[in-house]
């Protein structure tokens, strides 16, 4: 049995969930959706109750929130699946064989990995564009270039691990805010040795935010990862690798000074119609530099 599990919080799933109910019916294996609710708003719960009315959905409201890691490991512990499939729910299908896909390339010991899409078209809104800025030139690639660093380059918005594998591993539960639960989570899989495919079959990220929350969970994923790198996890991204060079260079000091000064003027550029990712990077720079 396939298990496709999806942790909601404040985002509309029925769109989502009627059609992967929809082309599970037509799986070569059985399947289920779980969806369960980490303490959303009354007015997205209201909405999303819809499905529990489509056949082999289960979804529950959680009396609290979870986190993005307790809540996906209790998604895994309710499952009856031997595959588990985690999805985002601020997810779109791209077309109608998406879960067929996945079901072709199952072998019982690889994690697959199907990639996030963005639109094509920039967003109308001009909050929304440095979130899809950031997400089209650096999360969206093809799987080829993915395979070149295969741990490096997995995101948990979208991938099937058999349901052993992911016992073994789950996700760190001091993690509990948004960020970097991935890098660990995929460090852990290099570690043991679990294999990663890279697959074509990416989900359509709608989810965007405006500039000021997209930076706000910027924040929290910088602080995670400052934990994660003081907690010798093992923790190797572009981020913590620049500040070993500049600790070997003696020039922490210096830069975080500099930065420091220069935040203003980021954040100026980030929050405005045009925003570079140059900056956003100098961005995070000064924020793990403060965090460390």
């Amino acid at each position: 049995m396939l298990s496709i599990l999806i942790p909601i919080y404040n985002f509309d799933v029925r769109a989502l969930v009627n059609e992967l109910s929809r082309q599970s019916a037509g799986l070569p294996l059985p399947a289920e959706i779980l969806c369960f609710d980490d303490g959303s708003e009354e007015r997205w719960k209201a909405l999303n109750r819809e499905v529990s009315r489509l056949p082999s959905v289960r979804y529950r409201e959680l009396p609290a929130n979870l986190g993005r890691s307790r809540i996906r490991n209790a998604l895994a512990d309710a499952a009856r699946g031997s595959y588990l499939l985690f999805l985002d729910c601020d997810s779109e299908v791209p077309d109608g064989a998406y879960l067929e896909r996945y079901a072709r390339e199952l072998d019982g010991r690889s994690l697959l990995y199907g990639g996030r899409a963005y639109r094509e078209e920039p967003p109308a809104d001009p909050q929304l564009f440095l979130h899809w800025l950031y997400g089209s030139r650096r999360e969206q690639m093809p799987p080829a270039r993915r395979c070149e660093q295969p741990y490096h380059h997995f995101m948990t918005n979208n991938f099937l691990i058999p349901a052993a594998v992911f016992q073994e591993i789950r996700f760190d539960e001091r993690l509990r805010h948004y960020g970097h639960e991935d890098t660990l989570f995929g460090m852990q899989l290099r570690n043991r040795g679990v294999p990663i495919r890279h697959l074509d079959n990416p989900l359509l990220h709608i989810g965007l935010e405006p500039a000021a929350v997209f930076l706000e969970k910027t924040r929290a994923g910088v602080r995670n990862l400052a934990f994660l790198y003081h907690s010798e996890a093992g923790i190797e991204t572009r981020l913590s690798l620049f500040y070993e060079k500049l600790k070997r260079a003696g020039a922490l000091r210096p830069a975080r000074a500099f930065l420091s000064l220069l935040r203003p003027l980021l954040l100026r550029n980030l929050l405005s119609p045009g925003p570079r990712l140059f900056f956003f990077d100098l961005y995070k720079l000064s924020l793990f530099l403060e965090e460390v």
